[in-house]
């Protein structure tokens, strides 16, 4: 699995990438059917906005990817809402594929059998 951590109108330094690095990546211990993740994170250099700092995860994996972004007043902050938002929709991601491939299999369906007189 790897992470990726892009930035717009940001220099990327290395605490804010070993910060993102981190808190993304405790995502790993939710589902271990991850490809990838990619961070972009973003800075609005417009003073009269308030949340101008923008962390976007994209979280691929096998079956299809989940999204999530959140603004805040700083880049850690937001780095922490988005982290939070990610882990409750792989969760949500992973129980339903976990439900899906239950209810879909041919052995575990009760078949119910209808006898002639």
């Amino acid at each position: 699995m790897r992470i990726t951590v892009k930035g717009r109108n940001i220099e990327i330094t290395d605490a804010i990438r070993a910060y993102a690095e981190e808190k993304i990546g405790k995502v790993m211990n939710h589902y271990d059917q991850i490809q990838s993740i990619d961070v972009v994170l973003n800075v609005i250099k417009n003073p009269s906005v308030s949340q101008s700092h923008t962390a976007e995860v994209i979280c691929k994996f096998v079956s299809g990817s989940v999204k999530a972004e959140e603004s805040a007043e700083t880049m850690y902050a937001s780095i922490d809402l988005v982290a939070d938002k990610i882990t409750r929709q792989v969760n949500k991601f992973k129980e339903k594929q976990i439900s899906s491939s239950k209810s879909a299999s041919i052995r575990t369906d009760v078949v119910e059998t209808v006898e002639a007189e």
